[in-house]
């Protein structure tokens, strides 16, 4: 390689190494989806919850990944405590009563959302409302647990709601209030007293808690503070329960692999050596696709000038008038032809010829004549007018035509 490619190359890789670094250095904008997945680790996800729960709780943990229904139609014998948290669960008609049913006999259903469907509220005789902040405006919230045993002397607060839905109207004979909270900043500055936002209903012999702060288990959340207090006293509510079994089906942030590029996309090291490798080919492809020797010319065929010969011939004696010389050529090339299509050995200008001729060709005897006949006597001729050279081609001519 040349000095001028190898400097190409050093500028290339440096240009590289120094675009590599400051992309890897680069601030990464914080991600404020609300995705509640268990291993993601952006604000709202749960991965810090998900890690400190097994040393809270006492029982068995398990995830489940499949919808509720089939997962209690699989395992009908199963007890302890159903959990689901997101910022928006909607069960399916048949769903629903199929997690009713396997907690009324003596389960615990515990779901956290900002939005239940209306079945399930009208079955606990619940309706709720929304404090809202403004979507410029961010709410700070105070919240509380009202269990005694369970309050905490810090303030518990949530700085990043643009609403807060809570509980507006509860069955107070079969209602167990569990936690509220208080807004410091609304949109009127008008609601600022305590509102239910998490509440406990008996069903059957067993119990249903129902919770519209899920973000108290969110990674935000969790490291902020003593927050994490308000967490543990809500986990202590399943106390007795043999198993949690923690729903990663009913999330917003739910991963979905459409394609194998996912995998390499999504984890840095995978990420950097794709594009690494594709950089390194386009390199290639740049300072190694270039010819690395000298050029073969393209070496054009001859062109067949025969015809081209022979017009240029041609006018050359038709200029001179040298009628005589052009229709010797013209007789010599025809005899020429005929010697070679009928296997003639000699020639002559006799009838026997004539007779054979004819026979070969197709002719008749009287035409085969009259052409030699006239051939013969231009040949004893020494000036030939132009009139007399085109007969001679018009008599050639009709004999290859009719002979075909």
């Amino acid at each position: 390689m040349d000095k001028k490619g190898t400097i190409y190359i050093v500028i290339a890789v440096i240009s590289l190494g120094a675009l590599m670094l400051l992309l890897y250095n680069k601030t990464k904008e914080i991600n404020w989806f609300e995705s509640y997945v268990s291993s993601h680790k952006i604000p709202y996800g749960t991965y810090i919850f998900n890690k400190i729960i097994p040393k809270l709780f006492d029982g068995q943990i398990e995830h489940i990944t499949i919808p509720p229904f089939e997962f209690l139609q699989n395992n009908k014998d199963i007890s302890g405590t159903y959990f689901f948290v997101n910022n928006q669960i909607a069960f399916e008609k048949t769903e629903l009563e199929s997690l009713l049913e396997w907690t009324s006999k003596g389960n615990t259903l515990f779901i956290a959302s900002k939005g239940f469907e209306k079945k399930l509220l009208d079955t606990l005789n619940l309706k709720t409302g929304n404090l809202y902040g403004g979507f410029d405006v961010s709410q700070l919230q105070n919240h509380e647990l009202v269990n005694p045993n369970l309050r905490i002397q810090d303030s518990i607060t949530f700085d990043r709601g643009t609403y807060s839905p809570y509980f507006n109207e509860i069955d107070t004979l079969q209602t167990v209030v569990v936690g509220k909270f208080k807004v410091e900043k609304s949109e009127n500055n008008e609601l600022k007293d305590l509102n239910i936002n998490i509440i406990k209903q008996k069903f059957g012999e067993g119990e249903i808690v129902l919770s519209t702060f899920p973000e108290a288990f969110t990674n935000y959340f969790l490291l902020n503070g003593n927050n994490k207090d308000y967490t543990t006293g809500l986990i202590s509510y399943f106390e007795g329960s043999p198993t949690i079994y923690i729903d990663n089906h009913y999330k917003s942030g739910k991963s979905f692999y459409t394609s194998p590029m996912y995998i390499f996309l999504n984890t840095k090291e995978l990420k950097w050596a794709y594009y690494t490798a594709l950089i390194g080919v386009l390199i290639y492809i740049v300072f190694e696709g270039k010819r690395k020797q000298r050029a073969v010319p393209v070496v054009i065929p001859l062109k067949n000038q025969t015809l081209a010969f022979t017009r240029t011939i041609s006018d050359m004696y038709f200029e001179k008038s040298d009628q005589k010389a052009i229709s010797e050529h013209k007789i010599n090339y025809f005899l020429d032809q005929l010697r070679s299509n009928f296997f003639i050995s000699a020639i002559t200008f006799d009838d026997t010829f004539y007779t054979s001729l004819a026979g070969k060709s197709g002719q008749s005897f009287e035409s085969v004549k009259k052409l030699f006949t006239y051939i013969k006597h231009l040949k004893n001729r020494s000036q030939i007018t132009d009139t007399e050279l085109i007969e001679l081609n018009t008599l050639i001519q009709k004999f290859k035509a009719d002979g075909k």
